[in-house]
Formats: structure tokens, sequence, C-alpha cells
């Protein structure tokens, strides 16, 4: 297998704040003050759904300029919900300010199934963890 993503995360200062270098990128993560975090950053669930909804994002507007379609401004929500018994869902909320046909509708709907990172989270990935 070959590397397509990489990301070093670091404690950086107090509570559960850390800084994460994402390829060339810095960013921060932490808890909300209600799980005794400083709310620095976004928590671990918010970037986990920021990465779903940009690879949502970014692919729907690759496919749209391939048919030369105008989305407008395209919006994604997520929202991770978790019951009592540990079992999750997301629900993905498509949303844009341009005039779309119902057939441009369904075609966006059937290849934001088929993005990357979506495959990835229904098919799930093993990981590996080792001592550094």
């Amino acid at each position: 297998m070959k590397p397509i993503a990489n990301a070093h995360v670091r404690s950086d200062g107090p509570n559960y704040r850390h800084e994460i270098q994402a390829g060339r990128h810095a960013l921060l993560a932490d808890e909300p003050t209600e799980h005794g975090g400083l709310d620095a950053g976004p928590a671990p669930y918010e970037l986990f759904l920021s990465g779903l909804g940009a690879c949502t994002a970014i692919t729907l507007r690759m496919y749209a300029e391939k048919k030369g379609w105008n989305i407008g401004e395209l919006r994604v929500e997520l929202t991770l919900l978790k019951d009592r018994d540990g079992n999750t869902q997301i629900e993905r909320s498509l949303h844009s300010d341009a005039t779309l046909s119902d057939e441009q509708w369904d075609k966006l709907l059937a290849i934001a199934e088929k993005t990357p990172v979506t495959l990835t989270v229904k098919q799930g990935a093993p990981i590996s963890t080792r001592r550094g």
C-alpha cells in the first residue's frame, strides 16, 4: 500500500489541547469546556465530520465541473449520532443555492455515496497501532 495522507498529533497545552500537523497545515484539536477542555479547536468527531464533508463537497464540485453544471454555493451539513448501545449513524444533508433539476440532485446524491472518504467510512479501515 502507498500512503495517501498523513497527520501528526502532539500535546500542546493545558487539558486536552493538541496540535495537528496535517500535510503542510497546522490545526488545533480540543474538547469542549463541558468535557474538560478549553474549546481551543474542534473536537475529534468534529474533525472527522469536517473531513467527510470536505471530501463530499470537493468531489461534487469536481463532478459538476466535468458535467458543466453550475451548482452554486454548495453546503454539506453533517451530524454524528450515537444511541445508548453505541450504534453510530451519520446524517449528511446537501444544499445548493443554484436551481438544479431532480435529475441533477439524484446524480449528486448518488455521487456523494461514492466519495473516497465516504467509501472508507462505510467499508471500515483496519487500524494498526504500534509503539514508536
